[in-house]
Formats: C-alpha cells, structure tokens, sequence
C-alpha cells in the first residue's frame, strides 16, 4: 500500500503531464483541417475526355479519439489527487516539543499553515527590540517598565572671567582678555526607562519558536507517511461527462 508521502511525490508529475495533454488535445481541435477529409473521383463526359486520378484526404484527427485520449490523462490526475486529498483528511500527527504534546491529533493541511505561520512568527521575534547592554537594568512594577538606576550629573554655565595682561598706565590702557570658565550651577539626575525586552527573554522567545517550528515538521512527516487507500474518481466522473 502507498502512503501519502509517495503520493505527494508523484503528483506534480501528473500534473505536469496532464496539462501537456490537455494542451496538445486542444491544439489538435483547434485545427480544423486535421478533422477533415475528402474523397473524390473524375469521369470524363466521353471516352475521348482526359482521364483524372481519384484524390483522398484522410482524417487525421477523431474527435471522440481526442476524449478517450484526454479521459485517460486526467483520469490518472483525478485519482492522484483524490488519493491525497482523500488521505489528508485522515492523515493527523501530534505536534510533541519535549515529550509534551501542544496540540494533540492534528491535520497535515493545518500542519502546514502552522509551518507558514512559525517561519513569519520567527522573524518577527528574532527582530524585536532589546534592551541596551550597555546600561544595567531592573523591572519597575509601577509601571512596567524597565529603568536604569539614578545617575546624578552636573549642570554647568560658562561664566565670563577677566584676565589682565598688562596693568593700565599713563600711557596706555589695561590689557584685558576675556576667558570663560564652566561654573557648577545645579545637578541632573537621570532614570533611562524602556519598554524593549531583556535579550534572554528575547533568545528565550526565540528557541521556543524553534523547537515548535521542528515539532510541526515532525508532526508533518509523521502524518505523511500515513498509508492511503487509492481513490478511483476520475472514471466516475468522465464516465459520466464522455459516456
């Protein structure tokens, strides 16, 4: 007996092979010509009129040939298919991550949404914001945040200075220089808050989206390795719309 696994193997083959068939059919009645034939014979009015040979032109194309023909083909498909699909609603697998089963008798096609959905879930996790290493954080409950400790800085303003370089004389002025000097004014005291996550929850995250992702892949070849049962559909059906 086959399983499902050996039937999914084959079925793109089938597929490509019946749309070769349907193709070549529909070229062949799309050509009016190869369904047409003729014979025809010459008698002259009188003994001494020129003698023609007879002209035949054979049918090349039978309509009800081209049916059996594009039957056959798709009745191959229409059971293959059928074999799957008819397969797939009995084909269930657990999904088991660490000996514990996260979902119990599972479908092969929701398996497969399921596989979509953690390859999408897996790039949004391995991209979510982390927290700055640089800075040693700790959980505030009255807000939920995450927030560093109190770091006190000064405040300084730029005072004008004057330094004489040379004293005033009768003769000439002071010479003075105008320098500027950083003068402690106040303090700053700054608490940094964050909403990111710390990156082991963030690695955390990640690792478990993957052993998921590996469970539903297991699940997935366990369910496809179910034994089917061949479905013979496409006589039915052709049977009755050629019959």
């Amino acid at each position: 007996m086959a399983k499902l696994n050996q039937i999914i193997a084959v079925e793109k083959g089938v597929k490509s092979k019946a749309l070769q068939d349907i193709t070549a059919a529909h070229h062949k009645v799309q050509k009016p010509a190869l369904m047409a034939g003729i014979s025809r014979t010459y008698q002259p009015k009188d003994e001494e009129g020129e003698q023609l040979p007879p002209e035949s032109t054979r049918v090349q194309v039978q309509g009800e040939d081209v049916l059996r023909e594009m039957a056959a083909s798709l009745t191959r498909l229409f059971d293959v298919t059928a074999t799957k699909d008819w397969a797939n609603c009995a084909a269930r697998a657990d999904v088991t991550v660490d000996g514990r089963t996260v979902v119990a008798d599972v479908p092969v096609s929701y398996l497969l949404f399921l596989e979509k959905q953690l390859t999408d879930l897996h790039t949004f996790v391995k991209k979510l914001p982390t927290l700055d290493a640089a800075e040693s954080w700790s959980h505030d409950p009255s807000t939920d945040w995450w927030k560093t400790d109190s770091v006190r800085t000064i405040r300084t303003k730029k005072v004008p200075r004057n330094h004489v370089k040379a004293e005033a004389t009768d003769k000439h002025p002071a010479q003075v220089e105008v320098y500027y000097e950083d003068v402690s004014i106040g303090y700053w005291t700054t608490v940094k808050f964050s909403g990111a996550l710390p990156a082991r929850r963030v690695n955390e995250l990640t690792e478990r989206v993957e052993k998921l992702q590996q469970a539903v892949k297991f699940a997935r070849e366990e369910a496809n390795g179910a034994e089917v049962t061949d479905q013979r559909v496409g006589d039915a059906v052709f049977g009755y719309l050629f019959g």
